[in-house]
């Protein structure tokens, strides 16, 4: 089992490593009187990938909405660039963060185009006008999910898949330094979760993008993280380097279930091949 080291402070990173931008400090959150994540500290690496994982209700979601400043905690801080997240102007974090949610209501009538260039209104103001720039920005997360040919089609007509890469593209389009996905890869065929998950990676790799995603299938999180999370029962139970976390002993902890980890040959990544559920 790999055992989870205490968050360490925003102003204090690790020899050779950059500070971290975004910084959960004990945080408890939860809905009415439910607590659903309890006591997390977590560091997230500036410029990597972040995965979280974890059975259905354990607090994947929760966290991220934490993190996002959707949801309050009722104990503990998040930081952001070292300041607390919640005393900073809408706008501001906005400007600073991204925000994917899981299943986004889609506004009646809406076009794609329309609904991806909302995502510069964090970057308007009362004396700055549509820009160059913003174009830009529209026509490249456009053309990052396949979605040019689409511009002019009204949002609530396409498929799932489809909607699902109009609001990663809105998200692109506000061209953040961190990225917060929750599950980006639902209702996609599994051509364009390489699609999706190959783009996220390429804005860590490429533009020092810090991103933290929630998602459900072990064997892509285990492929594509630099770091992993895996919770249950609201709490972190292991984190770091896939390799380190994707065990025998930690899937059976976290998921309940038997199973062999092997290496896949090209990327050298864990693969998880179930056995049974544990009795």
């Amino acid at each position: 089992m790999t055992a989870t080291a205490p968050a360490a402070r925003a102003d204090v990173p690790a020899a050779g490593r950059p500070p971290a931008r975004l910084v959960a400090d004990t945080v408890s959150l939860g809905y009415d009187d439910r607590v659903v994540v309890d006591g997390v500290s977590l560091e997230v690496p500036t410029g990597r990938t972040t995965v979280v994982v974890g059975p259905n209700g354990c607090g994947k979601s929760t966290l991220l909405r934490g993190l996002g400043r959707l949801l309050r905690p009722r104990g503990g801080t998040v930081l952001l660039d070292g300041d607390e997240i919640g005393a900073l102007p809408t706008r501001e974090v906005a400007r600073r963060l991204g925000l994917l949610p899981q299943q986004p209501v889609v506004p009646e009538g809406v076009g794609v185009l329309e609904l991806v260039e909302r995502g510069r209104y964090p970057h308007q103001g009362i004396f700055r006008s549509w820009t160059r720039a913003d174009e830009e920005a529209v026509l490249a997360a456009l053309e990052r999910t396949d979605l040019v040919d689409l511009a002019g089609v009204p949002v609530d007509s396409l498929s799932g898949g489809q909607r699902q890469r109009v609001w990663l593209a809105m998200v692109l389009a506000q061209a953040t330094p961190v990225l917060l996905l929750d599950e980006p890869t639902s209702f996609l065929d599994l051509a364009h979760q390489l699609d999706v998950l190959d783009l996220v990676r390429g804005l860590c790799d490429d533009a020092g993008t810090t991103v933290v995603m929630v998602l459900h299938d072990l064997a892509m999180a285990a492929r594509y993280a630099d770091h992993l999370v895996a919770m249950r029962g609201g709490r972190v139970v292991a984190e770091g380097p896939p390799g380190e976390v994707v065990t025998p002993e930690v899937v059976e902890q976290v998921f309940g279930v038997s199973a062999h980890v092997l290496t896949d040959p090209d990327t050298g990544t864990p693969v998880v091949i179930p056995r049974r559920r544990s009795t």
